[in-house]
């Protein structure tokens, strides 16, 4: 899926940044060094063959002039924060940050290379068909617990990584949704639903974020497509842009317990060390499904997909409306 976010850079530039990030001896020869990757939806990567024969990943935040969801405003330096903390917090494998410009001098956008890990990107072996029944499950559960792993590390509030943050979960995560809300109606997207209608319905529901009193390291983002795969074992994971100090159940390896859509929770599930959710819990794995669900509705105007996309995500979002006692 392309998006209008998505900040490509001519050859020259490109040869540009190798030259800054890895001096004047590293700058390749030729037009053919550098190959897009399609795992992201968001920023633009880069698969970059230097000089010398090594590879590596060039990663390129949206252009200053293209909109944003709110809470994707800053989402490189998020990212970078997120590494460096895992990397100190965890022992979870992630790529190596070579170098980091966040000068706007080369282009007017963040950017930074990282090491290229040379394993199959797990959630597109699945789409594929590389991998068999059994070593998709092994992989799930594998997946869980990584991010059983990263859950363990605990932030100093709520919210974004960076900043003050919120003093309660409940306040962190409703700012989040009226920030996506106000998104919405800024670009006048319909959802197919009065936006009285879902804040309602987020409000009614909210008391069970109340539960939750200790900000937990959460990705947000972990998809299969966010993860690599070498011999059964998730070797490295990828995309910490939207990581955020909250609720371990927000996790996106939680959603197909709503949207049969999504993957089987089950085996991630397992490495997670979920066995069933109380029916508080659930009530608010559905409140982060219905945060998921506007995502997607709101944000096809902003990446600028086609239709079809839209009419698929209000689709979900009535699932989710649903779940939280709403029928149309």
């Amino acid at each position: 899926m392309d998006s209008i976010t998505k900040n490509r850079q001519s050859t020259t530039t490109l040869r540009a940044m190798v030259e800054r990030a890895y001096g004047p001896q590293q700058v390749p020869d030729g037009d053919d060094f550098a190959t897009e990757l399609s795992y992201g939806f968001f920023n633009v990567l880069y698969r970059v063959r230097l000089k010398d024969g090594a590879q590596v990943v060039l990663k390129i935040a949206p252009p200053g002039d293209v909109a944003v969801l709110t809470h994707e405003n800053g989402m490189m330096r998020n990212e970078l924060a997120a590494m460096d903390l895992v990397r100190r917090e965890s022992d979870v494998p992630i790529p190596r940050v070579d170098y980091v410009d966040l000068t706007g001098e080369l282009i007017e956008a963040d950017w930074f290379f990282m090491e290229y890990v040379d394993a199959p990107c797990f959630g597109i072996a699945v789409e594929t068909g590389e991998l068999s029944a059994e070593e998709v499950d092994a992989g799930f559960e594998d997946l869980g617990g990584v991010n059983r792993r990263l859950t363990e590390i605990v932030g100093p509030h709520f919210g974004p990584l960076g900043g003050e943050g919120f003093a309660t979960w409940r306040d962190a995560a409703t700012s989040l949704f009226e920030n996506l809300l106000t998104d919405g109606e800024k670009a006048a997207v319909d959802l197919g639903w009065t936006y009285d209608d879902v804040r309602q319905t987020w409000r009614h529901h909210a008391n069970a974020l109340d539960e939750v009193t200790e900000p937990r390291f959460v990705e947000v983002d972990l998809w299969a497509k966010n993860a690599m795969i070498r011999d059964g074992r998730i070797i490295a994971v990828i995309d910490h842009e939207r990581a955020i100090f909250g609720d371990p159940l927000m996790e996106a390896g939680l959603t197909g317990l709503d949207l049969t859509v999504f993957p089987d929770p089950a085996p991630f599930m397992r490495g997670f060390g979920i066995d069933e959710l109380t029916d508080s819990q659930c009530r608010r794995r559905r409140l982060y499904t219905l945060w998921l669900a506007v995502v997607m509705v709101v944000e096809t105007p902003y990446r600028g997909l086609p239709p079809k996309q839209y009419r698929w995500a209000c689709e979900q979002l009535d699932i989710a409306m649903g779940l939280l006692g709403r029928v149309k």
